[in-house]
């Protein structure tokens, strides 16, 4: 507020630590750190009730799985605080602020301080991509082609990567160069073999290198005459602010003598020359190192750019860089020598890593606002627990009321006229056929003692889509059509074999062979045929052409076939269900609880209204329940997102078939795009730009759900789906993007579960069981082919029907199969 666009403005206070909250327990260490900030608030007159994004600058090696979370995996600078080591220092720093209260502090992120150096000298060189501490610690960081890092989700861009060089070496590799008063610096610190680059270069043990070099040399007599003095002796008597002090240009030797005076040595001129010598060659190797370092850095990113040469800006800091009078110029001249094609410019940091953490901080605030916007689009998708089990309920209650035809149920509960499962006698030739929606195919069957012997013969013919929005006769016709074609093409025309009809819409049977058709759905409005018999209507287009006559034995429901055929390989398969372009399921219902209206008052089953309980030694019936009608009454309002009110209106059935269009394939992709066209209008993606392509209905089919929802799919794989469809879009755009698809096909997912488990909990109770073990055969490609629904659907049965013991058996061109069965059925009773 008040300060111009590019400055900065920065209070700031240094507060000690007390060496004993260095090495005692965790959360003391934390509570001083959030009492520092609390009196920092204070002294400043920073109000307390106001909210304050906070950046926490962490100096000590971590694995960050985000901006905000960070498991401390080893401290270092001889820091061993008790109880923190594996967890996450963010969340051990936001329980400290609640202990000391009294603040409104969000903590949004955690910065290495390399990272937050890089940061700072970022803002003001563009060029900056490298950061570089030499103090204390050392460490490195830079910016890595996202491609490359493997544990990062995404391969568009750079992200800066925190090397944690200072454990360079652990596994062996500076053995060659290692000194033996390395090894002893090593053994004598807190945490032995390792951190070993970081006890060659850095501040916290170049002045001990140099005191066991100078204490060895006394030693041998090659230093004061032999005398080795306590303080000589004594660990931390020299530091490397001493060092750097030996190294002053004017006044090095006079520091030297002084310095060694001070820990009660007596020094000769040769003796002041030569310490000053050990110094130089500690430090002197301190600064190769870090080159070499640095020219590895430089050269990865000169290769991932595959450039020749190139300019690049290192942000630094730290207090040897800093305040040794020798260490840059040694440092920049080396690295020149070992990377002579790069212009390197060095930038130090004047205001250390605050002014960089705050800038991360601030980023991590609006994409923090960002990404709240986008959970909250998505947060309509998610069902609770207790939804799923409302949903639950209200498919069981809606279940009920079709069984008794009470009112205008939202569930058509139709009678499929199939009473039995196959029992492997079937034998002979059948034909099959199969409205598809936008194919036809026709089978022929021939079983030779079981389905598992028989020979299947098929072809697909194609629906132009015209005649799925024409008029009746000219579908039936084009259907009569390619039955002629595949009789001819199987030599069977005048053979007058008995065939199945599958036609997957919702009809009303009255006998095996006639059928209503109650209602299109899958995108079909061909006109003339609802309220008619679709059998009655292939049989007069087959007349039409008076070529051939076909014995149309039996009219059967896609998810009837499926669980038919399902069964013949398990006899517990008692529900089928089909997830594709559309959604539906049928069951083995008990006979006493149907209410039907037969073709004629002789038929098996009763009379004209009355309940179907007249078949001899027959107690079940299988029942289409047409489950995508749910919420057509407004039972799923509750839990319909604007996206789907978007897509019912703009559909060929507005108001009917909801539950289906919130779980089939034919419509998940179009809510999907609704959902992206909303975030887009919201700024929060594509940079808010509304394209043509994201405007075109149809455009984001549900094959791509599947596969943008792969898990490991790269995100420039994503981009390069999305670019296909037209939409230019940035890696943030594909995370969220594939976020979108994620919660679409998971609620799909558990709405079907919701959904099957009501079926299956009605089964059971009909037979008074208090556990019921069960088959569910399944078909259509979104249970089959996306990379998480099945599971997903699964693991709701599981949760919401503990009772029951649910098996899952995807079914392989069951439908026709289980056409062809249930006609060998009924041409065997009439024999």
């Amino acid at each position: 507020m008040g300060i111009r666009r590019g400055e900065v403005e920065m209070e700031e206070k240094t507060y000690p630590i007390p060496k004993g909250l260095l090495e005692g327990k965790g959360s003391e260490l934390f509570d001083h750190v959030s009492e520092s900030l609390k009196d920092f608030l204070q002294e400043k007159n920073i109000s307390l009730e106001k909210k304050h994004p906070l950046a926490f600058t962490f100096s000590f090696p971590c694995e960050q799985s985000s901006l905000s979370q960070g498991l401390l995996l080893s401290w270092s600078k001889n820091v061993r605080a008790r109880g923190v080591l594996g967890k996450d220092v963010v969340q051990a720093l936001r329980e400290a602020i609640d202990r000391t209260g009294g603040m409104n502090v969000e903590v949004l992120a955690m910065v290495n301080d390399t990272v937050a150096t890089m940061m700072t000298c970022g803002f003001e060189d563009r060029r900056c991509e490298v950061g570089l501490i030499v103090g204390t610690g050392t460490n490195a960081c830079y910016m890595e082609e996202l491609r490359h890092i493997d544990l990062v989700e995404g391969d568009e861009g750079r992200m800066c990567v925190n090397t944690d060089w200072g454990a360079f070496g652990d596994d062996g590799a500076l053995k060659d160069v290692i000194t033996e008063y390395d090894r002893e610096v090593d053994a004598a610190s807190n945490n032995a073999g390792r951190q070993i680059f970081e006890k060659m270069v850095s501040g916290m043990y170049l002045g001990e290198l140099v005191r066991l070099v100078v204490l060895k040399m006394a030693r041998l007599g090659l230093l004061f005459d032999g005398h080795v003095s306590d303080a000589l002796k004594t660990k931390g008597k020299i530091t490397t602010a001493h060092v750097a002090a030996m190294e002053e240009t004017k006044n090095g030797l006079k520091n030297t003598r002084s310095i060694l005076m001070g820990l009660n040595l007596t020094p000769s001129q040769n003796d002041c020359v030569a310490v000053q010598h050990v110094g130089t060659i500690v430090s002197f190797r301190s600064s190769n190192l870090v080159a070499a370092g640095l020219a590895a850095i430089l050269t990865q990113i000169q290769r991932n750019r595959n450039l020749r040469t190139f300019r690049v800006s290192v942000g630094v800091d730290g207090t040897v860089y800093k305040t040794h009078p020798q260490y840059p110029k040694r440092l920049h001249k080396v690295l020149k020598r070992l990377l002579p094609e790069c212009r390197v410019r060095f930038i130090l940091s004047n205001s250390g890593s605050s002014k960089g953490a705050a800038l991360v901080t601030a980023v991590a605030q609006r994409l923090a606002s960002q990404k709240q916007k986008v959970d909250e689009t998505l947060s309509l998708f998610r069902l609770s627990y207790q939804q799923l089990q409302v949903v639950k309920a209200r498919m069981r209650a809606g279940m009920e009321a079709g069984l008794r035809r009470e009112g205008r149920s939202e569930l058509k509960m139709l009678p499929s006229f199939v009473y039995n499962s196959p029992d492997g006698t079937e034998h002979g030739k059948y034909l099959a056929f199969d409205l598809r929606g936008t194919n036809f195919k026709a089978l022929l069957v021939n079983f030779k003692n079981g389905l598992q012997k028989a020979e299947l013969y098929n072809k697909i013919y194609t629906i132009p889509p015209e005649m799925m929005q024409g008029p009746g006769a000219e579908l039936f016709d084009h259907i009569a059509e390619c039955v002629s074609d595949f009789l001819d093409y199987m030599g069977i025309k005048n053979l007058g074999l008995p065939a199945g009809f599958i036609f997957p819409f919702p009809c009303k049977q009255t006998a095996i062979d006639a059928g209503t058709l109650v209602c299109w759905t899958k995108g079909f409005k061909t006109t003339d045929c609802e309220g008619h018999d679709v059998v009655k209507m292939l049989q007069e287009a087959i007349k039409r052409r008076k070529e051939f006559e076909l014995d149309i034995t039996a009219l059967v429901n896609d998810t009837v076939g499926t669980m038919m055929s399902c069964a013949y390989e398990d006899p517990q398969c008692e529900v089928g269900l089909i997830v594709g372009a559309g959604s539906n399921v049928c069951y083995m219902e008990e006979l006493r609880n149907i209410e039907t209206e037969q073709r004629d008052g002789n038929e098996e089953g009763g009379t004209d209204g009355a309940k179907t309980t007249g078949v001899a030694e027959v107690e079940r019936m299988c029942i289409n329940t047409e489950w995508g009608g749910l919420g057509e009454a407004g039972s799923l309002d509750d839990i319909i997102t604007p996206s789907d009110v978007e897509v019912d209106q703009n559909s060929v059935n507005p108001e009917k078939q909801r539950f289906e269009k919130l779980t089939s394939g034919m419509y998940l992709g179009e809510v999907v795009r609704h959902t992206l066209l909303d975030l887009t209008r919201q700024g929060l993606l594509f940079r808010g730009r509304v394209t043509d392509a994201l405007k075109t209905p149809g455009i984001i089919q549900t094959k791509y759900l599947s596969q943008i929802e792969r898990d490991r799919l790269a995100l420039l794989q994503v981009r390069s789906i999305l670019q296909r469809l037209g939409l230019d879009s940035t890696c943030d755009d594909s995370i969220i993007v594939k976020e979108v698809c994620g919660a679409v096909s998971h609620r799909a997912a558990q709405l079907c579960g919701a959904g099957i488990s009501a079926v299956i909990d009605k089964i059971r109770e009909n037979r008074g069981l208090d556990h019921f073990d069960v088959t569910v055969g399944v078909e259509g490609k979104l249970y089959k082919l996306h990379p998480h629904f099945s599971r997903v659907l699964q693991e709701t049965v599981r949760v919401l029907s503990p009772q029951c013991r649910v098996t899952f058996l995807p079914s392989e061109e069951g439908r026709m199969k289980g056409a062809a069965l249930i006609t060998a059925g009924v041409r065997q009773m009439k024999m």
